[in-house]
């Protein structure tokens, strides 16, 4: 059963009544509502605010990192573990090929279903995690295979065991790491980028955003919290700390946005799936003819640039 967000009530009521004339057998009304329901969707869609887009990032029906793999890689198999500890289901890494070309495809993934978001501790990576995620880009450099990030996390997890284990550690590895890896990397945030456990997969030569995802240092939720001591400010939080594709775009703390469906990825998760996998093309296309010094010389010039200030004299 589709989900539906405060400000898609006309859009469910259409789908509603196309439903009801479809079992009544009024193909005529059927035609009708879903012309209305064409219109609908892109006058929803056309005008979104920050907080609106964060909430599609959120949407229970958005497609996850397994759902695009499904979907853009052929002959794949999944690659397990960090060879340290355990394998953190949070992190998926699979081997496959995007048309004709070979790539390996890491990503967080939060999960379905109670048990399945349980187990995937709701999309929130412990540093085995990140270890698996090292330990198979390091692969990728080996054998000069092209990796593409999936990023879609509220946070890395903070929880006790996470910590003595060596959250911020692993964190930090990756970010180094991920900086001199020797083979063209591409990172996409296809819902929720939540802080650092965003960016420990998210260090790439490529960095871009599906439209309606977002990107920021804490949730908004948390930043209300702090400045406002009070969450349910969070609406002004989503604004005020610019998070979404086209801010952070205008920043030129990405590089691009993907384009999704005029309905949204979580309504159309084929042709969500077609948009990143028509850029992905496209970045390997030329990030495959850099040598490879010059291409970490330049992610390295681009992670420089992040942050940097000037002092009045």
């Amino acid at each position: 059963m589709a989900s539906y967000l405060d400000f898609e009530k006309n859009i469910q009521q259409i789908d509603e009544d196309i439903i009801n004339a479809q079992i009544k057998s009024d193909f005529d009304a059927v035609a009708i509502l879903k012309k209305n329901l064409e219109k609908e969707i892109v006058k929803t869609y056309k005008n979104l605010s920050d907080f609106q887009r964060l909430q599609l990032a959120r949407h229970p029906d958005r497609p996850y990192a397994l759902d695009y793999i499904d979907l853009i890689l052929n002959d794949k198999y999944e690659i397990h573990g960090d060879r340290a500890f355990r394998d953190d289901p949070a992190i998926v890494c699979f081997m496959g090929y995007l048309g004709d070309k070979k790539l390996i495809v890491i990503g967080e993934q939060k999960g379905r279903g109670t048990k399945d978001k349980i187990a995937r501790n709701f999309g929130m990576p412990h540093p085995e995690g990140y270890r698996k995620a090292l330990r198979v880009a390091r692969m990728a450099e080996k054998f000069q295979i092209p990796i593409l990030f999936l990023i879609d996390t509220p946070g890395a997890y903070p929880g006790i065991g996470a910590e003595e284990r060596g959250q911020s550690e692993a964190i930090a590895t990756n970010l180094y790491e991920l900086s001199d890896l020797k083979t063209p990397t591409i990172a996409v945030v296809i819902g929720e980028g939540g802080s650092g456990g965003a960016l420990a997969i998210g260090v790439a030569d490529k960095l871009a955003m599906m439209k309606n995802s977002v990107f920021s240092v804490i949730s908004p939720e948390g930043c209300a919290a702090i400045l406002w001591n009070d969450p349910s400010k969070s609406e002004a939080a989503t604004k005020a700390m610019k998070v979404s594709a086209d801010d952070l775009k205008e920043q030129g703390l990405i590089d691009d946005v993907i384009e999704e469906p005029t309905n949204g990825a979580h309504r159309d998760k084929e042709n969500a799936a077609v948009a990143i996998a028509d850029y992905v093309k496209k970045a390997l296309d030329e990030l495959e003819n850099i040598d490879t010094r010059e291409l970490v010389a330049n992610r390295m010039q681009k992670i420089l640039k992040l942050g940097a200030f000037k002092e009045n004299s």
